[in-house]
Parts: C-alpha cells; structure tokens; sequence
C-alpha cells in the first residue's frame, strides 16, 4: 500500500510527536532505532519531513527532530503519505494502467475506487496527535 520510505516515515513521525508530547526532541539515532531503520535511510526520510515542513530539525547538542505543539494537532496521516509518496496512492491505476478511468476502466477499478476512498478517508481522518497518544498509552507499537 505504502513504499517502504513512506511506511518509515510516518513511523518516524508518529515517534518524534511521541517525543514532542513529552516535551523532548528526538535524535537520529533514537529515531532509527526505535523504527526499525538504518540510520542513514532514515536521515534522508527525515530530510524529506522537514523539506514539507512537517518535522523540525535543531542541530547542536541539544537538537534533534521534533513537531511544534499546534501542528501535532494539524498533521494528518494523508500529509505525511503526500510528502512521501506524492499523490500516487490517489490516482494511479491499481493494476497501473495508464489509461484506467471511469469510462475505460480495468479490470479491478470499481472494487478499488471504493477501497481507495476509504483509505484517503482513513488517512485524512487521523491526526498524529491520536496516533502517538495510542503509542505513548501502549495500545499500539512502532515495531516488531
């Protein structure tokens, strides 16, 4: 469903707004870590977080990554999938036809349209606000 970057992070995403409940920054190597990824991978998906403006980034010794209290109340789980992925999830053929449509559809195309707009309204509906809280209160784990 999602790429592998896009799994990684928004993993990452919810562990820094985990940390930022808490009143802390994370660090690279926290973050890799506590998602499962190797460091380097990681550094370039966190670059791309704080391209889109989703994650803040401090150098330093007191730096890391971390998410401002308003926007942890803001960032939906579809703006860390768009940052990532781009708008293919919501408009690419599943069996990635170029020419799929209403009116020239594939073979699985009406199926998918009612799954698609389940999932975009899924995604849409989930703050990372909810989705760390679910983590900090352990009803929900960010790896194996």
């Amino acid at each position: 469903m999602f790429s592998k970057t896009c799994e990684y992070a928004i993993r990452a995403t919810i562990y820094i707004a985990l940390r930022a409940l808490e009143g802390e920054r994370a660090s690279l190597a926290d973050i890799a870590q506590e998602i499962g990824s190797p460091k380097a991978f990681t550094a370039k998906i966190l670059q791309q977080l704080v391209h889109h403006g989703l994650v803040d980034s401090q150098k330093g010794r007191t730096g890391g990554f971390s998410i401002e209290e308003a926007d942890l109340h803001t960032i939906k789980l579809s703006d860390i999938v768009r940052a990532v992925d781009g708008d293919n999830l919501y408009t690419v053929c599943s069996l990635g036809m170029k020419a799929c449509s209403e009116t020239r559809p594939c073979p699985v195309h009406h199926q998918y349209k009612f799954i698609r707009e389940k999932m975009i309204k899924m995604m849409d509906e989930n703050l990372i606000i909810n989705l760390a809280q679910g983590l900090k209160e352990g009803r929900v784990f960010l790896i194996e």
